[in-house]
């Protein structure tokens, strides 16, 4: 058997995923071998985080709130294909990023590297008198320093990780002291923030000066991740296409108001994943809007240019992605540890990797549309679907009512629905 016919083999089918009935999703999963018989229990049950759960996890608590999850398939990323669970109340997100991989997995799929996997947390002194001497006072005692911030977290060095280096600045009035660790699968907050408050008495006291505050930084430059690739021009719609997604790339370096719109689109695809494992999607949110601003401007976070000599559109996007395969509720929701499942359990690094994937996709997606059929053309069908649901109309009404007002090519508003809708229940 040769290679091609066995690459051919290994493919997962997924012919009319999108068309399939939610049980026969499922099953379709299963066979492809994204499933276990727990996880499949789990998502035909449509089990949630229980009540008790969500009652010692946040205050005040009165519910919990659902969200739909859906899964965005054909991922090809870094040689191993991938099934992406992503929680999204917002309508084309899951087929637009499904659609960009099916694109860039017959180029190759997603190349990917992640450039290192620290966190870093900051104190910042003052009240400081001599700022060199201060300074100097600090990294003669550097290793006391990191000896003391790993005592308060012992468990963390057990696992293999710690406290690693500091790093010192002045910033105006304040000497900040940046320290940088290891937190191995962890997100690192609770480490992070254990950490500092540790060593503050020990700054203090050497320099004889007083702490503002010790915490974690959410702009996790320690924590890059870049996804890359290059796409036959082709499969794209020729060229010129090609050519102006390369210049809509460069539109959205210079302009503020694409950039911030653009940005969006990206973490469309990223929150979704985000929140479908648990993480913290604000602190993913805030590094990355932060990263957007690096070079003293907010600039798009995606790079796509057109090679002309080989017809291949490159595209490029690197991020702070701090995410954890451990803690916080990914051990208590039923619907997260799912998401795991699908993913194979991928280790943090992996999931970061994955995470940025589909931001690359994402944004594919949206400029492509954006500047070949415009955006609210893909929007038009599933804009459809809503507004029939929110007019009242049931599961064997919605299609009738979507393809009638396509058809008739009428404006999508709820007064057209509700009278489609009239007509439908009076035949």
């Amino acid at each position: 058997m040769d290679k091609n016919k066995k690459e051919q083999e290994k493919k997962k089918n997924w012919l009319g995923f999108q068309k399939k009935e939610r049980i026969e999703r499922i099953e379709m999963l299963e066979n492809n071998d994204f499933l276990d018989k727990n996880t499949k229990k789990i998502l035909l049950e449509n089990e949630n985080l229980p009540l008790e759960i969500a009652n010692q996890i946040t205050e005040n608590n009165i519910a919990t709130f659902s969200l739909p999850m859906g899964i965005a398939p054909n991922f090809l990323i870094d040689g191993k294909e991938y099934a992406v669970p992503m929680v999204t109340e917002e309508p084309s997100v899951i087929a637009a990023a499904s659609y960009a991989a099916k694109i860039i997995s017959k180029c190759k799929g997603f190349k990917t590297i992640a450039l290192d996997r620290k966190m870093i947390g900051e104190i910042a002194l003052y009240d400081i008198i001599d700022f060199e001497k201060a300074k100097n006072l600090i990294l003669k005692n550097e290793n006391k320093i990191l000896e003391i911030a790993n005592e308060a977290y012992p468990s963390i060095v057990k696992r293999g990780g710690g406290a690693i280096c500091l790093e010192i600045k002045k910033l105006e009035n304040f000497l900040v002291v940046y320290l940088t660790v290891d937190v191995k699968e962890a997100m690192g907050a609770n480490i992070l923030n254990t950490m500092l408050e540790g060593i503050k008495p020990l700054l203090e006291e050497i320099t004889n000066s007083t702490a503002l505050m010790g915490i974690l930084s959410n702009y996790a430059t320690k924590s890059l991740v870049t996804a890359t690739c290059e796409i036959d021009s082709k499969l794209l719609g020729g060229n010129h296409v090609a050519k102006k997604i390369d210049l809509a790339s460069k539109f959205a370096k210079i302009d503020t108001y694409r950039a911030a719109t653009h940005n969006k689109g990206i973490f469309n695809g990223i929150d979704a994943v985000v929140i479908a494992t648990g993480n913290d999607w604000r602190g993913i949110e805030a590094a990355g809007h932060a990263f957007a601003a690096k070079n003293g401007k907010y600039e798009g976070l995606t790079t796509w240019t057109f090679d002309e000599k080989i017809n291949k559109l490159k595209g490029e996007l690197t991020l702070p992605m701090p995410v954890a395969s451990v803690g916080g509720s990914i051990g208590l929701n039923p619907s997260v540890t799912a998401a795991f499942d699908i993913l194979k359990n991928p280790s943090a690094i992996e999931l970061a990797k994955i995470i940025v994937s589909v931001g690359l996709a994402q944004n594919l997606a949206a400029i492509k549309a954006l500047v070949t059929t415009g955006i609210q053309k893909g929007h038009m069908k599933l804009q459809a679907r809503t507004l029939a649901l929110f007019s009242g109309a049931k599961d064997g009404e919605v299609d009738l009512v979507v393809n009638t007002i396509l058809e008739k090519k009428l404006i999508i508003n709820s007064e057209n629905i509700k009278n489609i809708l009239e007509e439908i229940r009076n035949i």
